[in-house]
């Protein structure tokens, strides 16, 4: 049986958080905002090849393992990887106090 490849889902919050950062940073930078947002959006597409490169989600209780999350410009990025998917959970700014899960 041949193995259907994953695929990256935003959740619904997670896209607002990232075009809340993305409005935020465009305040002072439009360039800066575009550079954010696309490099935060690759890094999510590149999950596909290796979902398990980031380590598992420290701020998440009883995770078995498929909750991770990767860091880039101040930025905490929650997901799930699941049989069929990979599920971006959350974008959370690293100064904000993280929520417990």
């Amino acid at each position: 049986m041949v193995k259907k490849p994953l695929t990256v889902v935003w959740d619904n919050e997670a896209k607002a958080q990232l075009r809340k950062a993305y409005n935020y940073i465009k305040k002072d930078s439009l360039q800066s905002a575009e550079k954010v947002k696309k490099e935060i959006a690759q890094i999510a597409k590149d999950l596909i090849k290796n979902p398990q490169f980031y380590p598992p989600d420290k701020y998440r209780h009883n995770n078995d393992g498929s909750f991770r999350a990767y860091e880039l410009h101040h930025y905490r990025i929650a997901y799930h990887v699941g049989k069929e998917q990979i599920t971006i959970l959350r974008v959370r700014h690293t100064k904000m106090e993280p929520k417990a899960h």
